[in-house]
């Protein structure tokens, strides 16, 4: 396994990076949370420095020859939580909080057209159960999903209600679902249990991303506190 790198200064890094031909670099954005991938836009080196210095993300525009601050227009910024560049220094992975959608379009990531082609057309049951295989993987669908929603606040959707009237709401909502969860266990019910605990999870899971907490650093702290036990 090769040595990890990190580079602590932008002349480290524009040093370990291999800009092409044109000194773009491909830069893939991954929304921190729920680590869907939003977009994919070039860098050179000053917008990859006004990208370090901003917190923000800057990218060139190859059409318009002219550097962009996503987001200056649409308000949709993004906020860089980290940056990192691949083994060979030629791609690199931004990792943001996202306001609003990624998409000019208006859609919360850019990779929304699905190809089902050869392969990739696999049998319906057979990708159903490899689903089932994964017991967590509504936890995965389900966080994109949220975070989806958030980005695109569509209209009538019972998500964009609860974003749109804040966190004291979101808070009722699990406080009123876990009383929920308490009253369907005392009543030794398994049918509401099951109801009530998956409000409360998708409540839980909506307020998580209002606090811009991934999903994966609560699973951290459970294997933490696990392997501490042993």
């Amino acid at each position: 396994m090769s040595e990890r790198k990190t580079a602590t200064n932008l002349e480290e890094l524009l040093a370990a990076v291999r800009f092409d031909a044109h000194g773009l670099v491909p830069a893939i954005v991954q929304d921190a949370v729920s680590k869907e991938v939003l977009m994919m836009a070039y860098m050179n080196r000053e917008s990859l420095g006004k990208t370090l210095e901003s917190g923000e993300t800057w990218f060139w525009s190859r059409s318009r020859s002219e550097l962009w601050h996503k987001g200056a227009t649409s308000g949709n910024i993004q906020k860089v939580r980290s940056l990192r560049y691949d083994c060979d220094g030629d791609t690199l992975l931004v990792q943001v909080d996202q306001a609003g959608p990624a998409c000019h379009t208006g859609s919360y990531s850019c990779f929304y057209h699905d190809a089902k082609i050869g392969a990739l057309a696999a049998d319906t049951a057979t990708a159903n159960e490899s689903d089932k295989q994964d017991r967590f993987a509504i936890l995965n669908a389900l966080e994109a999903t949220i975070a989806q929603r958030d980005a695109e606040r569509p209209e009538g959707a019972y998500t964009t209600y609860l974003f749109e009237k804040g966190v004291d709401k979101i808070l009722k909502k699990v406080g009123e679902e876990a009383a929920e969860v308490i009253i369907a266990a005392k009543n030794r019910d398994k049918d509401e249990l099951r109801y009530e605990a998956s409000d409360l999870i998708f409540h839980l899971m909506v307020l998580l991303r209002e606090q811009r907490l991934p999903l994966d650093d609560v699973m951290r702290e459970l294997d933490r506190r696990h392997n501490k036990q042993k």
